[in-house]
């Protein structure tokens, strides 16, 4: 199977900054995807509806947003039930982030006992909550010490959607079988490297991200889900664009831009795996029935032929920088 149209693809965890950078990179995202969740951590934060319309008017200015839906999110914080639904039409989500735990998130949560009453309103009016699951420990055990968390989210409000963001290992995989109203996003790096990638040899700073990348038996379970279609398991790249110098420094910035190289990485992953059809779950069908969106009506059309990955685009390098992959984009309608 050399060719694949897959219908309305969807990006469920996007980074598109702000300023020179959003310009770069939204129509990059809007080429490919016929949606996007978009991340509120900007400085400062998306947390009201005037800084969110805002944001979503410059979206619009940088990218054709009648065939592309930013589905946008509010930072988390102690929000009242009047807030949430004045903003419950105009937000796909509220995101959680601990306090510091990765890029701009110095206004995250502080105390993770201390958010019940925002979490009910959140229950009551239908609003997922989508969580950066990591804590402050040992680097490679951040994600593991966090599943008690969504344990007790997920126990005392069984009516919130919950996303798992960018999961990375074989235990998050696992947890989304105890819990019917947990749900995970996956990343395109997480599916295809590991620690040993980033850190092995020399070190690659533009695999550097949060959470970090993990063993090989972490990885496998990332793609059983992924390869299998688990219905509650969908796309996410978390693309997070810094640029050159922010990268390659003394305190590399966590993030990979896979944006641009998304879509043709993925069908080459699933076409080596003799499962291409289940592309089209992975990266629109499960997303729409979860979030219970409907994206434009896009076609985006790959194909098995070789193109170079650009050394960059702008002052960003994406993922697999002067590489070839083995298919491409041919076709958007």
């Amino acid at each position: 199977m050399d060719r694949i149209t897959l219908e309305s693809p969807l990006d469920m965890h996007l980074h598109l900054r702000d300023g020179d950078t959003l310009t770069l990179v939204a129509p990059l995202s809007a080429a490919d995807f016929a949606g996007a969740v978009v991340m509120p951590n900007l400085v400062p934060p998306i947390d009201a509806l005037d800084a969110l319309d805002a944001y979503r008017a410059r979206i619009a200015v940088a990218c054709d947003t009648a065939r592309f839906s930013p589905w946008l999110t509010l930072f988390f914080r102690a929000y009242s039930h009047d807030e949430l639904a004045a903003a419950r039409r105009q937000i796909i989500g509220v995101k959680l982030y601990p306090e510091g735990v990765t890029t701009n998130s110095a206004g995250g949560v502080r105390d993770l006992r201390g958010i019940d009453a925002t979490l009910e309103h959140l229950e009551a009016l239908g609003i997922p909550l989508l969580v950066h699951g990591e804590t402050h420990g040992f680097v490679m055990d951040r994600e593991r010490e966090f599943l008690p968390v969504y344990r007790r989210l997920a126990r005392q409000f069984p009516r919130l959607t919950i996303v798992m963001e960018h999961i990375t290992t074989r235990e998050a995989v696992e947890l989304l079988g105890e819990y019917d109203n947990l749900h995970a996003t996956i990343t395109l790096h997480h599916l295809l490297i590991t620690l040993d990638d980033v850190a092995g040899g020399l070190l690659q700073p533009h695999l550097f991200c949060k959470p970090i990348a993990k063993r090989p038996e972490d990885r496998e379970a990332l793609l059983h889900a992924a390869l299998t279609g688990h219905p509650r398991v969908m796309f996410g790249s978390d693309s997070a664009p810094h640029p050159r110098s922010a990268k390659e420094a003394a305190g590399c910035a966590a993030g990979v831009f896979s944006a641009p190289v998304a879509l043709p990485a993925l069908a080459e992953l699933f076409a080596d795996r003799d499962v291409l059809p289940m592309l089209q779950r992975f990266v629109s069908d499960n997303a729409r029935a979860i979030y219970r969106v409907t994206p434009p009506l896009r076609r985006i059309t790959l194909e098995r032929v070789p193109w170079r990955v650009p050394d960059h685009y702008g002052a960003v390098v994406p993922f697999g920088a002067g590489t070839t992959l083995a298919w491409q984009v041919t076709a958007r309608a």
